[in-house]
């Protein structure tokens, strides 16, 4: 079942999409998805199989967020739509046919980056915080480009020149790019996080950061796994369909998050 939704944001109504796998007189688990696009682009028709997809092999119920989009609305606009459509997730489980104890975040690319971000700002300002994080190929440090931005700037999909692009519409100068809530492999604490699953792509520009960001969470205690998929290139999210590498990864986070959030498979 298929929902179009409308939660209240901090600049008014945000769309989104509601995915239930199945009815159940049991509430279910609830995986809070943010949509990749360079917070500039896609919205949540690109990333509806995507979804669909988490839905029915993880057995979570899902709700696409489609938060404001740079140019228009620069940082942090994005962050402040996600940690309020979060926290309305949260508040509204129950209507959602989900059980507000499991409530995870997660996305691809900006959209792991807005996953993580709204883990450290829900855990720093208290209230609720997500029970999991799932974090795909993330973007974790605007503020330098690491190794593999020089190994796989070109010719893999996603470019260089296309992240300084996303990056130069998002920031609005400058010194956001230091800023945690941009940045959030710059966070000085990240005691106390959700439980995090962080997959990255070999052949991707963002993978170092998206593992260093893992070690720090690693080194900071959270409960973590990372998941190099050695032979993909970013965005294969969204490319269940097209080989089986695809799909096989796509299985593989789909049993991790059932795990996590459904672990005595209700």
């Amino acid at each position: 079942k298929v929902e179009e939704r409308r939660i209240p944001g901090p600049a008014g109504e945000i769309r989104a999409r509601l995915y239930r796998p199945f009815e159940s007189d049991l509430p279910r688990p609830l995986l809070v998805y943010f949509h990749g696009g360079g917070w500039v682009v896609c919205d949540l028709d690109t990333h509806d199989s995507c979804c669909r997809f988490l839905a029915l092999h993880a057995a979570v119920n899902v709700l696409s967020i489609d938060y404001r989009l740079a140019p228009e609305h620069r940082f942090p606009a994005a962050v402040d739509d996600c940690v309020a459509a979060f926290r309305w997730a949260v508040e509204h489980a129950a209507e959602l046919g989900s059980d507000p104890a499991r409530v995870a975040v997660g996305g691809d690319s900006a959209g792991g980056n807005l996953s993580a971000v709204v883990s450290q700002v829900t855990a720093r300002e208290g209230g609720a915080s997500p029970a999991f994080q799932l974090l795909l190929y993330p973007v974790t440090d605007l503020s330098t480009k690491h190794e593999s931005y020089h190994l796989f700037g070109e010719g893999f999909f996603l470019t260089e020149k296309q992240m300084d692009w996303y990056r130069g519409h998002y920031l609005p100068d400058e010194a956001a790019a230091l800023d945690p809530r941009a940045s959030p492999l710059l966070a000085e604490n990240l005691r106390g996080l959700a439980p995090a699953y962080v997959v990255t792509a070999g052949f991707d520009p963002l993978r170092d950061e998206g593992e260093r960001y893992a070690k720090k969470l690693e080194a900071a205690g959270v409960p973590l796994t990372l998941r190099r998929q050695a032979g993909l290139i970013h965005g294969f999210a969204n490319a269940p369909d097209i080989g089986t590498a695809s799909r096989h990864a796509m299985q593989e986070i789909c049993a991790a998050l059932r795990g996590a959030l459904d672990p005595g498979g209700l």
